[in-house]
């Protein structure tokens, strides 16, 4: 026996979501139907909602519900400071700290051509049309530990190279509470290559 042609059209929208599997899906949509139906009715309401009132900043990526967004017309934040980000997930961790005071250039990736994704596919030259408009001090990058975002920190350091912008990337290490004997080696390595000086 299967679900209301309702209820699986649900599940099938569920799944659709990044991280959800079937057996997810199935417990969203059962959840709502079991719920009060305003809760129902407020899912669909931000749901339809969404894509008329938030887009893309046309100046670094992130999402909001302004073009330019709220970061880059916040006049208190540093114009000259800009950390580069693969995804927005990554900008609003950053700014979850409540500890950086620049803005942000969102790359809408990593390079990884595996997967099909080169630096055409990503808002590398928008980058550099930022750095080389002028203003811009220094440029943190924020990409992952990993091989693609390694590739990527290279990449933008040679299409940056000769700008005069000061480049730097964002040390990677142990995590705060943590034990040295619980490390896996790259990530020691990683805590080792991003040491500081103390005195």
């Amino acid at each position: 026996m299967e679900y209301p042609k309702s209820v699986q059209r649900l599940i099938a929208e569920f799944a659709k979501l990044p991280g959800v599997g079937k057996k997810s899906a199935e417990r969203f949509a059962l959840h709502l139907l079991k719920g009060d139906r305003g809760e129902a009715d407020a899912l669909s309401r931000a749901a339809a909602g969404l894509h008329p009132g938030v887009g893309t900043c046309g100046t670094c990526g992130n999402v909001d519900e302004g073009d330019p967004c709220r970061i880059c017309t916040d006049q208190k934040r540093d114009a000259a400071l800009l950390c580069v980000v693969e995804d927005v997930r990554d900008l609003y961790a950053i700014e979850a700290m409540g500890r950086f005071a620049g803005r942000y250039h969102v790359l809408g990736g990593a390079i990884s051509p595996l997967d099909g994704v080169g630096p055409e596919n990503l808002r590398i030259k928008e980058l550099v049309d930022r750095v080389k408009t002028g203003g811009v001090r220094e440029v943190v990058l924020a990409t992952s530990s990993s091989v693609a975002g390694d590739a990527t920190c290279l990449y933008i350091e040679k299409v940056l190279e000769g700008t005069g912008v000061e480049l730097t990337r964002i040390a990677f290490g142990l995590p705060v509470g943590s034990g040295i004997e619980h490390a896996d080696p790259n990530t020691l390595a990683k805590a080792l290559e991003g040491r500081r000086r103390v005195r």
